[in-house]
Order: structure tokens, then sequence, then C-alpha cells
């Protein structure tokens, strides 16, 4: 590709405000769509990194192409000719291009003779080019239309160079309609060729680039968007990588060490109290796992600096108890807990689970409570003023040891006596001011406990909770008979029959069921309260129409016809019931009163019903990995085996089939987590589905780094280590504020 300079722009490129120079003075006419693509000034050309390259001497195999895709690929030209529209004369120039083996046409459409005659002479038979366009189909062959095309070799002015450079990698932009791949290519080498170190800010201190062999940052940014070979390009972001992890990581450490500088109340644990009382009475034994994590905390609630610490764990692998027993250590010292949840229906059964495992002793004050007993409150929006006017001064009089609540526990009058620890369940519905609120309620920082339900992979657990030290529950509690998974078909209907009968057998031996719906009625258009918006599925939609999704009402009324649960009560459940209609409805489910219950998502997590022992999950293709996981985790919690049916429509072979079929092939919580990055990506799991913006990662990925970040973590803590606030290197926090400028901060915090 042969790039015509503007002189004018490369000798302002040597002033110190070149880099800020806007887009549109740097590429006249092309400014908006630059823009659109994110870029505003000229320095950010720069971080404005190739997708991939392409290889002149390689051509693409053509047999690999799919209708409806956008493809760039290397191609030699067979044959040319020209065709005239019979309707008006139109002329159009047809091309065969080949990668040796296969040919596939590509037509390009003109108004003038003159045009398609010109391109005709350019289109010399053996010529090698790059075509980008979509791939379309007529008459069953696969084709190209008016494709934007880039030949290797030279056809102009500078065709000396332009010859030199056919053998070298080119670089493929992620592009638009407006602006191209080569277009993209060209603005950037305006940028890039006359830069100098001097006007770089590196963020990567020379001491850690020595040590880890770097390059200076003006190269590899040189190399990555004009490589000579494919080493250039692969050394230059192999630099670039570990500045994304090593600044990330800076900032992490950074936090972290302002936590652990502030003062907090030691939490020791007190023999002969709660705690004590709690673990005598316990009615089963602790796993390993429990133990050892619970000795972490103790000994991190019982020290002068605020814990910070992640427990994640598998599906029923028993974080409640290990955060009970945290929480009762912390009542023992003086202090109080909070438990913060995401929803009313688990905040109250967490309120529940707490008052249940502790019996007598969350009975303070009251008749029948034990003489050491403290109190279980619990705080929502929704209560009536009588409850809620009761918790407030439980809590603000300190009678409450443990307070459980919803955002609610975040506005200004709820008030606590000594605030000594922060539960947070399912701590990514959470951000940082609202974290910080319920922090604030509190005299000296009280130590946090973050938990989560769905196990993060060690390599994302570094790079987006790096600033928390991390506990894993892999056991699960003895007794447990586990989940067998399977996926029904949802068009068979001698297989659909068999799931209701299936259900009504788990009710007959004195199990319950749930129901999984993802939407409440059927009249919803917007899926309100559930699902089937999870990235997975919004990358899937549009592909084809798609039938409605069940909802819960039509599928309640549904099973309450069926013959084959005739006399079995069947309840609902959802986001938009009453407080008191919520409570009735798993009271009356846990019960057996009502042992089938149709819901939305609202059962995800924290619901804890022993004799749930069946699932049926309706459009489970619909739902993503991490969500099936979770809702499954609702059954086998006691003693009977539980059994989990995966309704799905999905085609085989397709990515939703894909989803589905490895829910049912393994109950490995991390297994899955891998699985679902793989597919995801990082741009969903630290991007856009978490706070609405561009992926935080450009050239970084978890799912390949790990080793690059564990050495850019280590090399971030010993530089903070030498100091906190990173003063003595004003390029790593411009860097740091670049980062947290662009939304990425808003992420960040929900650590």
């Amino acid at each position: 590709m042969v790039v015509r300079r503007d002189v004018g722009y490369a000798d302002r490129v040597g002033s110190s405000s070149a880099l800020e120079q806007p887009i549109g003075k740097v590429a006249p006419r092309l400014g908006k769509a630059f823009e659109d693509l994110g870029l505003h000034v000229a320095g950010d050309l720069l971080r404005y990194y190739p997708r991939r390259y392409a290889d002149a001497s390689t051509l693409t195999d053509i047999s690999g192409l799919v209708v409806g895709e956008t493809v760039s690929i290397v191609a030699e030209v067979r044959h040319a000719t020209i065709k005239y529209a019979q309707k008006d004369g139109a002329p159009r120039v047809e091309l065969e291009i080949t990668d040796g083996r296969r040919t596939l046409r590509a037509t390009f459409f003109t108004k003038r003779r003159g045009m398609a005659q010109h391109m005709l002479e350019q289109m010399r038979r053996g010529r090698r080019g790059l075509f980008t366009g979509k791939v379309s189909a007529f008459r069953d062959q696969a084709q190209l239309t008016n494709p934007k095309h880039e030949w290797f070799d030279g056809d102009d002015d500078e065709e000396q160079r332009a010859r030199e450079e056919a053998g070298w990698p080119t670089p493929i932009y992620p592009a638009t309609a407006k602006v191209d791949s080569g277009k993209i290519r060209s603005v950037v080498r305006l940028v890039v060729e006359p830069l100098r170190d001097d006007e770089l800010s590196d963020p990567v201190p020379a001491q850690v680039r020595e040590a880890r062999g770097l390059g200076p940052l003006r190269e590899a940014l040189y190399d990555v968007h004009v490589p000579r070979t494919d080493a250039d390009w692969r050394r230059a972001r192999h630099r670039l990588r570990y500045e994304e992890a090593f600044v990330l990581q800076a900032e992490l450490a950074r936090r972290r060490a302002r936590a652990a500088a502030e003062p907090a109340t030691a939490r020791p644990r007190v023999a002969g109290g709660l705690l004590d009382a709690f673990d005598a009475r316990l009615p089963f034994t602790l796993t390993a796992g429990q133990r050892e994590v619970g000795e972490q905390v103790a000994d991190e609630l019982a020290a002068a600096v605020p814990m910070q610490r992640l427990l994640q764990g598998e599906v029923g692998s028993g974080k409640t108890v290990v955060a009970l027993r945290a929480m009762l250590q912390v009542v023992d010292a003086g202090g109080q807990a909070a438990l913060l949840a995401p929803t009313e229906v688990l905040a109250s059964q967490h309120a529940r689970s707490l008052r249940a495992l502790l019996g007598d002793l969350a009975e303070g004050g009251m008749l029948g409570g034990a003489e050491i007993a403290t109190r279980v409150a619990l705080l929502t929006g929704s209560q009536n003023t009588a409850a809620r006017r009761q918790a407030l001064l439980d809590a603000a009089g300190g009678a409450a040891g443990i307070v459980v609540g919803t955002h609610a526990l975040l506005s200004a009058n709820v008030q606590f006596a000594d605030l000594g620890l922060v539960v947070v369940d399912e701590q990514h519905k959470f951000g940082v001011e609202q974290r910080d609120t319920l922090r604030a309620k509190a005299t000296a920082s009280p130590h946090l406990l973050v938990m989560t339900a769905t196990p993060i992979p060690r390599t994302v657990a570094m790079t987006v909770f790096g600033d928390l030290e991390t506990s894993v529950l892999s056991e699960v509690p003895a007794g447990r008979s586990g989940v067998s998974t399977h996926v029904v078909p949802a068009e068979n209907t001698a297989w659909m029959a068999r799931t209701w009968r299936r259900v009504r057998e788990e009710v007959d031996k004195g199990g319950r069921a749930y129901v999984v719906c993802a939407r409440i009625e059927g009249d919803d258009a917007d899926g309100a309260d559930l699902v089937a918006s999870t990235p997975e599925t919004i990358a899937e939609a549009g592909a084809a129409p798609r039938r409605p999704l069940r909802a819960v009402a039509e599928v309640a009324e549904e099973l309450r016809g069926l013959p084959d649960l005739a006399g079995v009560g069947v309840g609902v459940l959802h986001g938009r019931m009453a407080p008191d209609d919520k409570e009735r409805a798993l009271a009356d489910f846990a019960s057996g009163a009502v042992p089938v219950l149709v819901s939305t998502t609202v059962v995800e997590v924290g619901v804890d019903v022993p004799e749930a022992t069946a699932m049926v999950i309706l459009d489970a293709d619909r739902f993503g990995v991490s969500q099936l996981h979770q809702l499954r985790g609702r059954i086998g919690r006691g003693s009977a085996p539980g059994v989990c049916l995966l309704v799905s429509t999905a085609p085989e072979g397709s990515p939703a089939a894909d989803r589905v079929a490895t829910v049912a092939g393994t109950s490995d919580g991390f297994e899955l987590a891998s699985f679902d990055l793989e597919q995801r990506g990082e741009g969903d799991i630290l991007g856009a589905s978490q706070w609405g913006a561009a992926s935080s990662l450009r050239l970084l990925r978890v799912t390949r780094d790990g080793d690059l970040i564990d050495k850019a973590r280590a090399d971030a803590r010993a530089l903070v280590e030498q100091d906190a606030e990173l003063s003595a290197w004003p390029a790593l926090q411009a860097a740091i504020g670049t980062l947290l400028t662009d939304r990425r901060d808003e992420f960040l915090d929900r650590t």
C-alpha cells in the first residue's frame, strides 16, 4: 500500500501539540467517519491497533468464506471482463479472483464506460491484492460486490517503495462502510512515521522495561502499525499487551494499598461468644475449604487493617455459612455486620436462612432467646412502616448485630451503632457509590467480604478483582447427591410429555419443582424481569425470526390443565409481585403446599429449598451459561438427587445449542466460566455488557495472557510498595487517568 504524505502535517507532528490535532485536520473529509470510530485527535490513531495482518505472499482460502460475513482476503486475478446491463447499458466489471485452487467472483458496478475500462486495465491477470467486502450469494455462488481493493505492487509515482512494501505484512483495521482499512492505514502512517521518542510518555518505567526486555514505546507503536516482518508486529503487540496489563494492575495495586492504609477496628475472635455457640450446634461438618477460608477471614478480621476479600465458590459450596461465621465474630467483638443483597427476594431469603441457622441465637431480647443472642434485621424498600421502623431502630441501637437488606440499606436515614463488616452478595450488581455509601456509615473503615456465586477464572479475577485477596470454595458439603442435567428438544412432543411426567414423579416422592420462564406475561415486549438479553443472545438476535418466549402466566395456566399434574398445586413467582405475595409463594413452595413453582429468574441466586429436586428451564437456549448454572444450583441442595431439564429450540451446531449442551455436560462452574469467557470474549465480560462503553481491553486477552498478567501484577505491586501513589512515575499516573476517565473506573470500582 502506497501512502501519499501530507508534508504539512508531517512537519506539524514534530510540535508538542501535534498529537492533539483534531482528526479532521489529519484526515480532511474523513473527520466524522473517524470520530464515529471513537478517534478524535491524532494521538488516538496510535492506539487504534490493527485487528490482524494480511500476508501478500499467502493467498486466503476461499473455501472458508461464509455468506453474510465481511471479509478481507488476499487473492490473485485470474480473469476480468466488462459486461453491460441489458436494461440501460450500464457497465460493470466482472472479476474472477483465485486462491490458487478455487475462484470467487467480484463484481464492480460503475456508471461510466471510461471508469470500467480503467478498472479493467488495472485488473490484469496474475496481479495480487487485498479485497474487502461482504460475501453474498449469486446463483448459488459466493461473490463480493464492489469490494474495496488494494494492490500489492507499485503502480504510481512511488513504485520502488511500493514494490518493497508489497512483501510487508498488511495491517487490517476495524473499519466501517464510511472508512475502510486502507484509508485508516494511510492516515495512521501519517501520524506514526514522523514520531519521536520525546513526543511520547511511556507509562512503563524504564526499570520495568529493562527487567522485562521491552523496547521503547515509539518503536512498539511503529512496528504494530508499519511492520516489515511478522516478528515486528508480534514483538510490538507483546510489548503493548504488557503495558495494558501493567497500567491496569498498577491502579488495582494502588487501590489495594490505599485500602490497607485506612484504619480499621480489629475484631478478634471472642471465646464463649455467638460464634462458639453457633459452631457447637452446627448440624453438619464444615468442609475443609470452609475451615481454611474461615481461618483466613478470622485472622484478617482480627487485624487493624481492613479486610478486602473476594469469596467465590461453586453453587451450593457453603459461602453463606462462611459469611455468617465472619459476621458472628464481628458481633462478638462488639460490632455489627451488614449484608447487602441485590434483590428483595434474595435479601428476604438470606434473612430467613440466617435466622434458621442461628435459631434462638437470633432472638436477642425476645422471649426464648439465648442469653448471648443478637438479632437479624431485614430492611427492604417495600416493607410496611412498622417493620421498617423496627429494623431501623434495631440497626441504630445495636440490638441487631446483623442487618440484611437491599439498596434500602444505603438510605440516609439508615444508621448503625458500630458497623464493622460489610458483606456484599453478587458484587457485580453494585457500583462503587453504593458500596462506599454503606461503608461510610462506619466510624472506621469496615472490613469487606465480597461474595459471588459465579465462578471467576483466575485470569479474570487477577484482571478485575486484583485489589482483593481471593478465596475459593470448590467443595460441595457432604450429603448432597448432585444434579443430572439433560437437554429436551422443545419440538419433540413425546419428550415434552415425559418432562412433565418427570416433574410429577419428583412431586410424588416429596420433592419440589421449579419451572423457569424468560418472561412474566405473553405480551411482554421488553422481556422485563428476565434474561433473554444476555450478551450471547443479543449477538444471536435478529439472525432469524424466533418464536415468542414462554411466559410465567401462560405456562402456569398450561400446567394446571395437564392431566399428568392433576391435583398438584402450581404457584407463580416474579419480580412484579408484592413482597408479601413473594414471601407467601416461596413459603408455600418450601412447605410443599404448592410443590411446583413457575418463576422468572428471581430464583437464580440465594433461594434455598432443600426439598427442591427438579427444575425445568424453558427457552434454555436464550439464557447465558452462567445463568443456567446458577439456576441449576437451586436444586439438589438436600440429600435427594436433582434433575435439571433444559428445554431448547436451538438448531444443532448453533452457538446457543453449544451453550446448552456444555451446561448439560458438566457441573464444574469454573470449566463453564472458562467456556463462557472463550465464547463471549473479554470485550463483553470486562466491557460493554458491564458498563455500557467500549471494551477496556484492546490487545490483552485474559484467556491467553495469564502469565503476562501475573508478571505485570508482580511488577505493579513492587512499584506501589516503593511509592503508594506512584507520584515518581507521572506517565503511569497519566495512563491510569486515561483509563479511568474512559468510564472504566465505574467497572474497576465494582471490586
